[in-house]
């Protein structure tokens, strides 16, 4: 009957194409019931041990089809992509740890003879540790777990890895310090430090140093908005304390808060961190509380410049990214002064030598963008300055009064003289310093 139901069902198609995927179940399943009825045993034991291997060896291709395809649909990620995947937080500042221990899991499977895993990505305390574990679970080999933060600057990357200020290793094996002393060697020829200390520390470094910085900027943003208030000058101010050799130079200038992939993401972790354990970091509450307000700081004096009303204003506005040199728009100050600038009824252009793209995707149809940086300014109401690109420093200030319907400029990041704004005739309002009218 087996045989019968064959030979109906494919008639001359058995040696050709066989049809659907129900087909080739049926003549599986004929196929199968003719052996069972027409092989002796030990045939029938032999025949179904190669069918069992033939399988075995079609469900290995499909699994590493499958894996190319992962593979390939990873390698389409854009750089940003795969940052974001390897750092990436939730809202609350909890880091997401699945792809650092997906790929620890893929090491302990793969390796063979002793290796040191190294983490450079920024990660909460105990990191390591994890990592460990998840190797350990698998790998039938010695290896070490060393925590090796990376302190590059966003735009300066390159520069950063071949000259670094100094290198942090944290480890407890000796094997893998001494591994990592080696690999370092010729990028500290010039007597910078490699800091070797255990792996939690090593850990919590990064997310101090980032912290601190964070709170630098901070408080200087909160100095210059009290020198708004009683009529001193920031510039002068942040000199003053910028010769002092414990306090330093960098980080001193105010703006319109901080932004970027690093920060915002490394002081919502390390305030995450502490709460976990049990210790509220009020600073970093108010450096938090603090940026997000600094970011609109210069809402308020654009609504009193036009009698707080924004229907039918057209603002240009320059700089998007959330630092000169780079197309990151993650965090930039620029996007909430463009949603509070919408919410006012205003229209923005905007112009950015890098990001414009990351924008567009981000506000699609709802702003503008100009082809250079004079673009956005025909015919418009006011100029906001949200990025302090280098072409912005020296603009040709009679162009700019020609193409704006009147001379304003709202500068959040400081670029020019008070005075010189003042002798070029411009209404001009800036962070931590007295406005100037011409």
């Amino acid at each position: 009957q087996a045989i019968l139901y064959a030979s109906d069902r494919f008639g001359e198609r058995s040696h050709g194409s066989w049809g659907d995927e129900n087909d080739v179940m049926a003549l599986y399943l004929t196929q199968a019931a003719y052996d069972e009825a027409t092989l002796d045993k030990e045939t029938l034991a032999l025949k179904k041990k190669r069918e069992k291997k033939e399988k075995e060896k079609a469900e290995k291709t499909a699994d590493k089809k499958e894996e190319k395809k992962e593979e390939a649909a990873d390698s389409a990620k854009t750089d940003d992509d795969k940052k974001a995947d390897s750092d990436k937080a939730d809202e609350d500042g909890s880091a997401d740890l699945s792809y650092v221990l997906g790929v620890a899991d893929k090491i302990g499977r793969y390796i063979t003879s002793y290796k040191v895993i190294v983490d450079k990505s920024t990660v909460p305390v105990g990191t390591a540790e994890k990592v460990a574990q998840v190797i350990s679970a698998n790998a039938k080999c010695d290896f070490d777990v060393v925590s090796n933060p990376e302190f590059l600057r966003e735009g300066f990357a390159v520069d950063d890895f071949l000259k670094p200020e100094r290198i942090v290793v944290g480890s407890s094996s000796e094997r893998a310090t001494a591994l990592m002393q080696k690999l370092y060697a010729p990028f500290v020829r010039s007597g910078n430090p490699v800091i070797v200390m255990d792996e939690k520390s090593a850990e919590l470094t990064k997310y101090a140093a980032n912290s601190f910085l964070a709170a630098k900027i901070t408080f200087m943003n909160e100095v210059a908005n009290y020198c708004e208030m009683v009529g001193a000058d920031v510039d002068k101010v942040r000199v003053g304390m910028g010769t002092d050799s414990r306090i330093g130079k960098r980080f001193l200038f105010p703006g319109i808060g901080y932004g970027g992939s690093c920060f915002p993401k490394d002081v919502k972790a390390l305030q995450k961190a502490g709460r976990d354990a049990g210790y509220e970091f009020k600073i970093l509450d108010a450096v938090i509380g603090v940026n997000q307000g600094q970011k609109t700081i210069q809402i308020p004096k654009i609504l009193a410049h036009f009698g707080q009303d924004l229907k039918g204003k057209k603002i240009a506005i320059w700089g998007l990214a959330f630092k000169p040199e780079t197309d990151d728009i993650r965090e930039a100050p620029a996007i909430d002064v463009i949603h509070a600038l919408l919410d006012h009824g205003a229209t923005v252009e905007a112009f950015d030598p890098e990001a414009m793209d990351n924008i567009r995707k981000r506000f699609g149809e709802r702003i503008s963008f100009g082809g250079h940086m004079y673009a956005p300014l025909q015919d418009a109401d006011a100029l906001v300055i949200c990025t302090e690109w280098s072409i912005f420093r020296s603009p040709n200030f009679e162009k700019v009064k020609d193409l704006l319907k009147q001379p304003v400029i709202f500068d959040g990041r400081n670029l020019y003289n008070t005075q010189d704004m003042e002798r070029e005739g411009f209404s001009y309002t800036s962070i931590g310093r007295n406005t100037v009218q011409p």
